[in-house]
């Protein structure tokens, strides 16, 4: 489906969540990085206008303010022009990359799905396997105007086992699916807890087969990610687990995820 807008991207995956705090943008980075050691050519695309957290947490800042959001026309053909920056080996471009830190901006509504869509277009992304939109936790935009530009081949969706935030990702879920992309899967972030001391592991939230909604029934798990200061610590530091400690335990569960997601791309091509 990338061909049209994207034609030197293999594979456009969306990473989606029904709502905010379900650490999203940290299993993008890392699930991005997990990729690239398994030797694909990978890019990160920040979709969120409101809170792109992508440039952050690869310790990426922006001190300049600039108008970025003043409407450009462009023709149709016109080339990509966009150089994106590049971070432990991964391409990024974000939103967030044409605003200062800290800068408040309040486009219109109308213009939040175009603006995504055209930084998209024109930004000079080269050869890539993979590029991961990090995208918002909503179900508006910018995500409605990626689904009728086509350009998204397949969703995966971050929740965690809470009550709500499976219902929220249930949400999420079927508005891809009604819009024919494929489901990827589930990854579920923070899925249980590493003691430090004994390394067991732990269930933190209480799980409820009550609360799994009918879209999520046959959905499945593709990955399951701990809740440990590992994670966190790397996001303080803006080094991500897996460019700090690619071969640890913990890393494992975003190798696993990508290999998971890699294999399930590669299913629905033939």
């Amino acid at each position: 489906m990338s061909q049209h807008l994207l034609p030197t991207v293999r594979h456009v995956i969306a990473i989606a969540s029904g709502k905010g705090g379900v650490g999203k943008t940290t299993v993008t980075v890392n699930l991005a990085l997990a990729l690239q050691q398994q030797g694909a050519r990978v890019a990160i695309f920040d979709a969120d206008i409101y809170g792109p957290n992508v440039p952050l947490m690869l310790g990426i800042h922006q001190r300049k303010k600039s108008n970025a959001f003043v409407p450009v026309v462009r023709r149709a053909a016109a080339q990509p022009y966009i150089q994106p920056l590049e971070r432990f080996g991964l391409k990024v471009m974000s939103v967030g990359l044409l605003l200062a830190e800290g800068q408040v901006i309040n486009p219109p509504a109308a213009a939040v799905g175009q603006l995504v869509v055209q930084t998209l277009r024109d930004v000079v992304w080269g050869e890539l396997d993979y590029l991961l939109i990090d995208l918002p936790p909503s179900a508006g935009q910018p995500q409605a105007d990626l689904l009728q530009a086509r350009v998204i081949e397949g969703v995966v969706i971050v929740t965690t086992p809470q009550d709500l935030s499976l219902l929220d990702a249930g949400r999420s879920l079927q508005m891809f699916r009604e819009a024919g992309v494929p489901i990827l899967g589930l990854v579920e972030n923070m899925s249980y807890f590493i003691c430090p001391n004994c390394q067991e592991k732990h269930e933190i939230f209480q799980r409820s087969s009550r609360w799994r909604p009918e879209t999520l029934a046959d959905t499945e798990i593709i990955g399951r990610v701990p809740l440990t200061a590992v994670i966190s610590t790397g996001i303080n530091q803006a080094s991500p687990l897996m460019q700090a400690d690619p071969t640890s335990p913990v890393a494992q569960a975003f190798l696993e995820t990508a290999v998971a997601m890699a294999e399930k791309v590669a299913r629905n091509k033939h």
